[in-house]
């Protein structure tokens, strides 16, 4: 059997192969018994706090992992429904032993998720998933008497959360219009309410969640609503999450699109100028648009670039001791105010920049322009194969020649399906095409399965 863990817990079809009421249970069971033991070997009772995206199937997903923790002897707070940053939050300010979310983020509402974040609200590492996985083919320990764990609702949760918004952002955002568009997810009330206690004047869309509407129509994943909204109010700008608001992305007044490179290169300045950018570094992934990189060495910033997936992202911001990293999704991480990508306080400093600077975000984010990209998933192909065939080296590096520097190629292996990701940037949307088009076809003839 494959790893059931991924790059950002288990996700599936909710009560189909996989994601069922006993999959939550066992290994919700296994996790406690795991990561509960540092914390029995010093006499103390564990402590976790459980959340939740506003899915239908999270309800008895929940049910069944909060029975599953307080069996093994866990004290548990439910906080019920809120943003995954708020719960990697609230785990480390309840001085909790471990935090668990119900989430599948920006996927559609048939699917749900289950992720773990250890003491202080960090991701676990690889090894520790491994332990839990393997911990679910053995026995759970069933305490008995008043060995077994308590619920208790966490109802000053999202209050307590909002509090640590505000207190990160520098500055409050006093005269500007917001749009918030909450996916009709996890953030459908808390974002619109720390906006406005920050000073916006807000409006606000997709955030009315009925358990089967998630992402559906709106979000990050579908930012034409945004976009009209904006418009439609007259607003600075407009925020979009996702399902379980871990990122953001932006629309400016005249409505168009502010990416997480554009965000992380407004940041990453404003944070150089107030001297909170750690060591003059962002950390980014390969994907990211190679304007974000021109932009950034102009200003004197360097970047660190990883394999995409803001878990790696996260590490290698840990081993660096740097402060501001992310993805061209969205994903957004501000390490010196949390552990994991938030677009709440993502949206908040952004908006926060505007309001301190009086500048527009169209100006702000003009600091970069973005280059063409184009993406082509070439199918059926041994992706394993893409680094050590001659011939695909040979096309990548005539190409790339004739790129230069106003260009970029990246051929990538997908983790989880037969296929390989050609993508291009040029100075034009048609010279990237055609490049993109150009390898796509040797890479199928090579590789082809």
């Amino acid at each position: 059997m494959s790893r059931i863990f991924g790059t950002d817990g288990v996700r599936g079809l909710a009560n189909g192969e996989v994601i069922t009421a006993d999959f939550a249970l066992g290994l919700s069971q296994a996790a406690a018994h795991v990561l509960r033991r540092r914390d029995l070997e010093h006499g103390r009772r564990p402590r976790a706090v459980v959340g939740r995206d506003p899915r239908a199937s999270g309800e008895f997903l929940s049910a069944a992992v909060l029975a599953g923790l307080a069996s093994e002897g866990v004290d548990v707070l439910d906080a019920g429904v809120l943003p995954t940053p708020a719960i990697a939050f609230l785990t480390a300010d309840a001085d909790a032993d471990f935090g668990v979310m119900l989430s599948a983020s920006h996927n559609a509402m048939p699917d749900n998720g289950i992720k773990f974040f250890a003491r202080g609200g960090h991701k676990l590492p690889d090894a520790v998933e491994d332990q839990i996985e393997k911990r679910m083919k053995e026995a759970p320990s069933r305490p008995t008497g008043a060995d077994v764990g308590r619920i208790s609702v966490m109802a000053d949760g999202g209050a307590r959360y909002v509090r640590h918004l505000l207190g990160a952002i520098p500055g409050t955002l006093d005269g500007l219009t917001v749009v918030i568009d909450a996916a009709h997810g996890a953030a459908s009330e808390i974002s619109p309410e720390a906006f406005r206690l920050a000073g916006a004047t807000v409006h606000v869309i997709g955030a009315s969640p009925d358990g089967l509407n998630i992402n559906e129509g709106y979000g990050s994943t579908h930012i034409e609503q945004l976009q009209a909204a904006v418009l439609e109010h007259g607003a600075d700008l407009g925020i979009a999450h996702d399902g379980d608001a871990d990122r953001c992305l932006a629309v400016d007044a005249h409505g168009a699109l502010v990416d997480g490179d554009q965000i992380m290169a407004v940041l990453a300045l404003a944070m150089k100028e107030r001297g909170a950018l750690a060591q003059d570094t962002l950390v980014a992934t390969v994907m990211s648009n190679l304007g974000l990189l021109n932009a950034m060495k102009e200003s004197g910033v360097a970047v660190k670039q990883t394999a995409v997936g803001d878990r790696y992202v996260l590490e290698e911001m840990r081993r660096g001791s740097y402060s501001l990293g992310g993805e061209q999704s969205g994903h957004v991480i501000l390490l010196d105010h949390g552990t994991t990508g938030d677009g709440l306080l993502t949206g908040l400093m952004l908006a926060a920049e505007v309001a301190r600077t009086g500048r527009s975000l169209t100006d702000l984010a003009g600091v970069m322009t973005r280059l063409p990209q184009v993406l082509v998933n070439v199918a059926g192909v041994a992706k394993d194969k893409v680094d050590d065939d001659d011939e695909v080296r040979a096309a990548v590096a005539e190409h790339q020649r004739s790129l230069g520097e106003t260009g970029r190629i990246l051929l990538r292996k997908s983790g989880t399906e037969p296929l390989v990701r050609v993508m291009v940037e040029a100075p034009t949307q048609e010279q990237a095409q055609s490049v993109a088009d150009a390898l796509a076809e040797v890479v199928r003839e090579r590789l082809s399965l």
